[in-house]
Parts: C-alpha cells; structure tokens; sequence
C-alpha cells in the first residue's frame, strides 16, 4: 500500500470522475439551491427563501452618506488631534530643536491655526 497522500488523492478523483452530481446513484446529498425540483421549503413552512431587500426611496442610500460624512470627520478630529499631541511634544523639549524639528513645528503651527 502506497503512504503518499497525494497519490491516494489521485486515485480518489480519478474514481469519482465517472459519477455524475445529482443523479440517484451519487452518495452526496443535494441542497436545495443545487436540486433541479426547486427548493426544499415547504409553502406552509414559517422559514422560507430569502429574497433581495427592496430598496425604499434611497434610504440605504442617504444613510450611508450620512454615516460616511460621520466616518470623514472622525478620521480629520483624529488626524488634527495627532499633529497638535505631536505639536505639544516639540514644545515640551528643553534642547534647541534639530532643524527638521524645527521645520515640522513651524509647518504644524501654520496648519493648525
């Protein structure tokens, strides 16, 4: 008996190659969507398929603008509270600044005011 697994998965294909999916003689059950008879859903049954959401005048559409527009100046508070923590982080040095620090608060100073 041959240990290669991939050897052992050939011949599994190879095997099942002939069966036909969904016909009688498959060993592998068919779901509902896959059935050529339609669903498996009885008509009096409280669970049925789920069909698309209908779209009411743009509602979806309007809130998620809104919560975009939310999202949008969110991310700016946040991006404005960054560069004056970093701002305040220049000021608290005692050393004379590098010029690059230097550079970067005068340019931060100029944004936020």
């Amino acid at each position: 008996m041959d240990s290669n697994p991939y050897l052992i998965y050939a011949d599994v294909l190879h095997s099942q190659q002939d069966t036909a999916i969904g016909s009688q003689s498959s060993p592998i059950p068919l779901f509902g969507t896959q059935a050529t008879e339609g669903s498996n859903f009885d008509p009096d049954s409280p669970v049925g398929p789920r069909g698309k959401k209908p779209m009411v005048d743009g509602k979806e559409v309007g809130e998620f603008q809104t919560m975009w527009k939310i999202k949008q100046e969110d991310l700016a508070h946040k991006e404005k509270l960054q560069k004056m923590k970093l701002l305040e982080k220049l000021f608290e040095k005692q050393e004379p600044l590098p010029d690059y620090e230097e550079d970067l608060k005068k340019k931060l100073i100029s944004e936020l005011m």
